[in-house]
């Protein structure tokens, strides 16, 4: 990895050519075809808006892999459930535009190494019925259409509780991949069972597609995951928010110390986040909803008395969802998701 600066740093003043930012279809299928004769590749970061510096991180590691970059903002119906936020979900598109504008300003000045970085040369902003042409209803049996599954890993861990969600996401990635046919596509570790489910989707649909997977981008206070939702947490919440970040790694810790002794039990690792949890559950600040132990792959979880130790630990996730009860008058409940990688 090069020199390049950070988002948080300040960005050059020169002004690039404004990014074009296309609706419909055919002018990405266009600026595919040309970037293939040209031989360039394509990096593909797909979000849903709101853009916060991890996104930015992610257009920055593409960067530094393809010459052309393409952004999708869509906000997705058909992974939301119909007592969920869709109506309330961040839309920000000026200032999101606005940040990737600054970001190619950045991009545009030759990197202290020497190295070339790719430009986002496109923002694809569909509406959703061209995503959706037979309509997208939140209740998912009157949806029409075809439609993405991946079984069993949707239903797991996050599926539990939202059953709709990983359908929805895997549904519009199909249909992005197949609107852009990027050679990569970037997403953040904080939302690792998604990229274990485009991993799969892409290997079993034959899609010749890298799914890259970036680190968490993180506050550097208290560790809390960078998410587009954090705006609702308030100040109030937002002074423990990082709870989870602290509890992940507090079982981390109790999983390193255990590897000198040949392992330790699954129930012990998550034993050591629940404790971490426990004042916060008790004063009625958070609801835990899970915390989990699974492996790398499948997401199968270990059993309670199952040791973990080098062989079966390395690379599997520790995760974990909190819901963040309402502390102030007017707030609504904030889930906060994350995970560490053993």
């Amino acid at each position: 990895m090069s020199n390049l600066s950070t988002p948080t740093d300040p960005l050059p003043t020169h002004s690039p050519i404004p990014i074009p930012v296309y609706t419909t279809v055919p002018p990405i299928r266009a600026l595919r075809h040309a970037s293939t004769l040209a031989n360039q590749t394509i990096g593909f970061i797909p979000t849903m808006g709101a853009l916060h510096n991890g996104h930015l991180s992610l257009i920055l590691h593409a960067a530094h892999h393809h010459p052309v970059l393409i952004v999708s903002i869509f906000i997705n119906p058909a992974q939301f459930a119909p007592h969920e936020d869709l109506s309330v979900y961040p839309r920000t598109l000026e200032a999101d535009l606005s940040a990737l504008h600054s970001l190619n300003a950045q991009l545009d000045l030759q990197d202290p190494s020497g190295t070339t970085l790719g430009r986002i040369r496109a923002v694809f902003h569909p509406d959703t019925s061209v995503l959706y042409p037979r309509g997208i209803p939140l209740d998912q049996s009157s949806q029409r259409g075809a439609f993405v599954t991946v079984h069993p890993l949707s239903s797991k861990l996050e599926g539990v509780t939202r059953p709709h969600f990983f359908r929805g996401v895997a549904t519009v990635c199909t249909k992005l991949f197949n609107i852009v046919q990027p050679d990569a596509a970037y997403f953040g570790q904080k939302d690792v069972q998604q990229t274990i489910v485009l991993k799969t989707l892409v290997e079993d649909l034959h899609f010749p597609i890298k799914i890259a997977v970036c680190p968490t981008a993180r506050e550097s206070s208290d560790g809390l995951a960078l998410s587009s939702r954090n705006v609702y947490l308030g100040p109030v919440r937002r002074t423990y928010a990082g709870c989870l970040y602290a509890a992940l790694s507090a079982a981390r810790k109790t999983y390193e110390e255990g590897l000198s002794k040949g392992g330790v039990e699954a129930k012990e690792i998550l034993l050591s986040a629940t404790m971490v949890l426990r004042n916060y559950v008790t004063e009625g600040k958070i609801e835990i909803e899970y915390l989990s132990l699974a492996d790398g792959r499948e997401l199968e979880e270990f059993g309670p008395d199952e040791k973990i130790g080098v062989e079966t630990g390395e690379g599997a996730v520790l995760s974990g969802a909190i819901r963040m009860l309402p502390r102030e008058e007017g707030q609504g409940i904030v889930r906060l998701i994350d995970n560490l990688i053993l």
